[in-house]
């Protein structure tokens, strides 16, 4: 029984990496947004369900691995030991994974990871997605904070300070990577930019980078609300009003959303 678990288990393992390796391989050659999950499945010659019983979107067959990272920020702060901010629990965990060269802090020099580095790179919807991630990981630590009594301002401003500063870091490892710089070559550099980074966050920005110059001109094109010169409300107003007459005169239009947008082009009707 146990023998035929580990062989499941191995068959399993087998397929996952058949339709990664497919996946990875088309959206190279066509790009991501122009090959489809069916396009996919035919190429493993597989089902399209089984592609989305190993993966539910098609994103996850790039991204799918950030989707399981991102509560281990909440979980580390939750863990830290007594009397440790979540600054130096952060921080710490964040030079370990240096120390280990991790994907994820961007050291990893492992084929695959290059590869979806570069489709992330190339590809704005996964970038978005992926932006969306990193969101769903400060929101994780904010609620984490929050449990332990510290107000919802405050922990939301600390997970996004913490999670943002640790992005740009691992964003310029990967970005030194992609040009083609050795993992080695960027440790060293890597640690030196986290313990500044992260200092910045315990020491505070208050005063750093206090003009010691005169600053320049104004720039004449802007005015004192911060708007361009040129720019006219009244042509935007325009465009507004053409818009939603063109959307009135639709046949189809049901009345409350008539009422409604003659409300915007008339806003004196009663």
């Amino acid at each position: 029984m146990e023998h035929k678990a580990g062989l499941r288990e191995r068959k399993k393992n087998a397929t996952w990496e058949l339709l990664r390796k497919t996946a990875l391989d088309l959206f190279e050659a066509s790009g991501f947004e122009d090959v489809s999950v069916a396009e996919i499945a035919a190429a493993a010659e597989v089902s399209k369900a089984t592609v989305f019983n190993y993966f539910p979107a098609k994103e996850d067959l790039v991204i799918g691995g950030m989707k399981h990272h991102t509560g281990d920020a909440a979980r580390i702060v939750r863990e830290r030991p007594k009397g440790q901010t979540p600054h130096e629990a952060l921080c710490g965990h964040y030079l370990r994974l240096l120390e280990r060269r991790a994907p994820q802090v961007g050291l990893s020099d492992h084929p695959v990871f290059l590869r979806v580095q570069r489709l992330l790179a190339a590809t704005p919807s996964l970038f978005i997605k992926a932006m969306d991630y990193r969101r769903q990981a400060a929101v994780q630590l904010a609620e984490a904070l929050m449990e332990e009594g510290h107000t919802p301002l405050t922990s939301r401003l600390v997970a996004s300070q913490l999670l943002h500063t640790q992005h740009i870091l691992v964003e310029g490892n990967v970005r030194r990577l992609l040009a083609g710089d050795p993992v080695e070559a960027i440790h060293e550099e890597a640690v030196t930019a986290a313990e500044h980074a992260f200092g910045l966050l315990e020491h505070g920005i208050g005063d750093l980078m206090r003009r010691e110059s005169d600053p320049p001109a104004p720039d004449p094109a802007y005015g004192p609300d911060g708007c361009r010169l040129e720019y006219h409300m009244h042509r935007a107003e325009s465009e507004v009003r053409e818009a939603v007459e063109r959307v009135m005169n639709r046949p189809a239009d049901p009345e409350p959303l008539n009422d409604a947008l003659q409300t915007l082009v008339d806003p004196q009707r009663p």
